[in-house]
C-alpha cells in the first residue's frame, strides 16, 4: 500500500517511514542498519508514546526484512513505494492465556505444511502457529546461492505469506512446554494450553563451538562461507569468485546434521567453478569429513568416490574441523581416529558446515531423548511419552537423514497419524525413513539419491538414479522450488510415494 495523502493523526507512522525510506537512501552496510533505525525509532517514539501499536509491528517486520534482506527492501521500495511492509496483521502479544485444539511450534517446512493440513481438517480457527522469524526460507536452494547461480532473495518470502489464512500467528519464540500440563509459555508472556501438539522446532546451529571462528560479519575478509545459514550463504559466493590458488577447503561437523550431502555439493560446484574461471589447475580441493564414508548410502558412495577421484579432490575421512586461525587462513582438524592429534591445513577458501544439535527448549523439556532430540515413534512420529503430542522435521530422533524431503514424506504420515488420533484410533500407516538427497556435482548434474531407514536405494524413477543426470539438475533448480512453495507448505505434497508406484508398476 503507498500513502500517497498524510494523515496528521498518523504522524509517528510516517516519522518511522521516513526513517526507513532514509535508511535505504544511504545505503548503510546490513550490519549497521539495524542499529542506526533503532537509534531512529526510539527518538521516535519518545516524540509519539501513543503511537498505534499495529504501526510498531509493521516497522519490527520490516527492519527485519531490511536487516537480513537489503536487496529484496530495495526492490520492494523502487517498485511499489512501500514505506512500511504490511507482512501480517496477527499480534505479537495477546491475551495472557489462549487455547487451540492444535498448537503447531515452529513456522519452518514441517511446521506450514502440517498447520495447512490442520486447518483444513480442524479449521483455521483450531490451529495456531508459534514462530518468531518474518521470512520463511526455502534453504535446499542455498546451495546454488551459495554458488552464484541463484539469489537469496529467491529463497525467502514473509512468514505471513506462508502461514495459512485464517490461522493465528503467535509472533514468538518457544520459551518452555509442559506436556504434563498441556501448555507452552512463549517469550513474550503468553501461556497457550493444546489438545494437541505438533513440534517443528528444527535443529540449532553452532557456529560458536569452532574455536577462532570469526564474527559473521568479518567472514569475507577471512574468506570463510557457509551455506548452513542466510547471513552467511552470500559469503561462500564471494569467497569462490575472489579465489585466487591454493587450498579451498570444505568441512564436515562431527554432529548430526541437516542436508548431509551439503558440505560436498558446494565442494562438487567449486571444483566446476574454477574450471570454468581457469584456475582449476593452481587450486587444491579439500574435503574434510568426519564420517568414516563419503555418503552413507553405498550405492551413490561408490558413484561419488568415482567422482572425486576424475576430478582430483583430495578426501579425507575422520576429520573435524574443532578451530579456525583466521589471520593465518589456517583451519585445524582432529583426527578422530586419534583424538587428540590435529592437523593444520591453510586455505584460500574454506567453507564450513557447523555442528548442530538439538532444539535447547525440546532438550530442556521431559519430550526430549537422552540426546535432547523429540522422542517419536518412528513409524507414526507420535510421542512415545505423550499420545497428544507429535513431531516432524529435524528436531525429532527419527534414524534418518534431515531433509526437506524426508518432512514431505512425514508430512503425509503426520496427517493420518493424527486423523486416527482424532477418531481414537490406533495409527495404522508406517513412516519407512524415506528421505532424498540431490546430490548436485556441478552446474549441469545431478545425482538424485533417495533411500529409506534401512539405507537402501528407495527410487522415484525407473533408472540408475547414482548416474549424474542433467534432467535431476533441472528438478532441483527449476522444478522443486515452486512444488516446495505451492505443494509441500500448502500441504498438498507428501513426498514422491504415490508417483514411485506408478513408475515402478506398484512394487517397492
Amino acid at each position: 500500500m503507498c500513502h500517497t495523502e498524510r494523515d496528521p493523526g498518523h504522524s509517528g507512522y510516517y516519522a518511522i517511514r521516513d526513517t526507513l525510506e532514509a535508511c535505504v537512501q544511504k545505503d548503510r552496510p546490513v550490519f549497521n542498519r539495524s542499529l542506526w533505525v533503532d537509534r531512529q525509532l526510539a527518538r521516535i517514539i519518545s516524540r509519539f508514546p501513543s503511537l498505534n501499536k499495529r504501526y510498531r509491528r509493521e516497522y519490527m517486520a520490516t527492519v527485519t526484512v531490511m536487516h537480513r534482506q537489503p536487496a529484496l527492501w530495495r526492490q520492494c521500495h523502487r517498485t511499489a513505494g512501500i514505506g512500511v511492509c504490511r507482512l501480517h496483521t496477527s499480534s505479537s502479544s495477546a491475551s495472557s492465556k489462549e487455547h487451540y485444539k492444535v498448537l503447531v511450534l515452529g513456522g519452518g517446512t514441517g511446521g506450514i505444511a502440517m498447520s495447512a493440513r490442520m486447518k483444513r481438517k480442524l479449521g483455521a480457527e483450531n490451529v495456531a502457529v508459534v514462530e518468531t522469524s518474518e521470512m520463511h526460507y526455502y534453504q535446499p536452494i542455498w546451495t546454488l546461492v551459495g554458488a552464484g547461480v541463484k539469489s537469496v532473495a529467491s529463497s525467502g518470502r514473509p512468514t505471513a505469506s506462508v502461514i495459512p489464512p485464517g490461522v493465528k500467528w503467535v509472533k514468538s519464540n518457544v520459551r518452555e512446554i509442559d506436556p504434563d500440563a498441556n501448555t507452552v509459555r512463549t517469550d513474550n508472556g503468553m501461556e497457550i494450553s493444546y489438545q494437541y501438539l505438533i513440534v517443528a522446532l528444527g535443529l540449532q546451529l553452532h557456529y560458536e563451538k569452532i574455536k577462532g571462528l570469526p564474527e559473521i560479519d568479518d567472514w569475507e575478509e577471512f574468506k570463510i562461507g557457509s551455506n548452513y545459514s542466510v547471513q552467511t550463504v552470500e559469503k561462500t559466493w564471494s569467497a569462490l569468485q575472489n579465489f585466487k590458488e591454493g587450498n579451498a577447503i570444505f568441512s564436515f561437523p562431527n554432529t548430526p546434521v541437516k542436508c548431509a550431502g551439503a558440505p560436498q555439493k558446494i565442494m562438487y560446484l567449486t571444483d566446476a567453478y574454477l574450471r570454468k574461471t581457469g584456475k582449476r589447475a593452481t587450486a587444491n580441493i579439500v574435503y574434510n569429513t568426519s564420517l568414516p564414508v563419503l555418503f552413507g548410502i553405498k550405492k551413490y558412495a561408490d558413484a561419488l568416490w568415482e567422482i572425486v577421484k576424475n576430478r582430483d579432490i583430495q578426501v579425507n575421512l575422520r576429520h573435524n574441523l574443532v578451530e579456525v586461525r583466521a589471520n593465518k587462513q589456517e583451519a585445524v582438524f582432529e583426527n578422530l581416529d586419534n583424538p587428540g592429534e590435529t592437523e593444520v591445513f591453510e586455505y584460500e577458501m574454506l567453507h564450513v558446515t557447523p555442528p548442530m544439535g538439538p532444539n535447547p527448549v525440546i532438550k530442556g523439556s521431559s519430550l526430549a531423548d537422552e540426546g535432547g532430540w523429540l522422542d517419536v515413534n518412528k513409524e507414526t512420529l507420535q510421542h512415545n511419552k505423550y499420545p497428544n503430542v507429535f513431531g516432524i522435521g529435524d528436531c525429532t530422533n527419527l534414524p534418518t537423514v534431515k531433509t526437506a524431503a524426508a518432512v514431505a514424506a512425514q508430512s503425509s504420515i503426520l496427517d493420518r497419524t493424527i486423523s486416527k488420533v482424532l477418531k481414537n484410533e490406533k495409527p495404522d500407516t508406517k513412516y519407512d525413513g524415506y528421505t532424498s538427497c540431490p546430490l548436485v556435482t556441478s552446474y549441469s548434474k545431478v545425482i538424485l539419491a533417495e533411500f529409506d531407514y534401512s539405507g537402501q536405494p528407495l527410487e522415484t524413477f525407473p533408472i540408475d538414479q547414482s548416474k549424474e543426470r542433467w534432467t535431476m539438475y533441472h528438478m532441483k533448480a527449476d522444478v522443486m522450488p515452486p512444488l516446495y512453495w505451492h505443494g509441500l507448505l500448502k500441504g498438498f505434497w507428501g513426498g514422491p510415494g504415490p508417483i514411485r508406484k506408478i513408475m515402478h508398476l506398484g512394487m517397492k
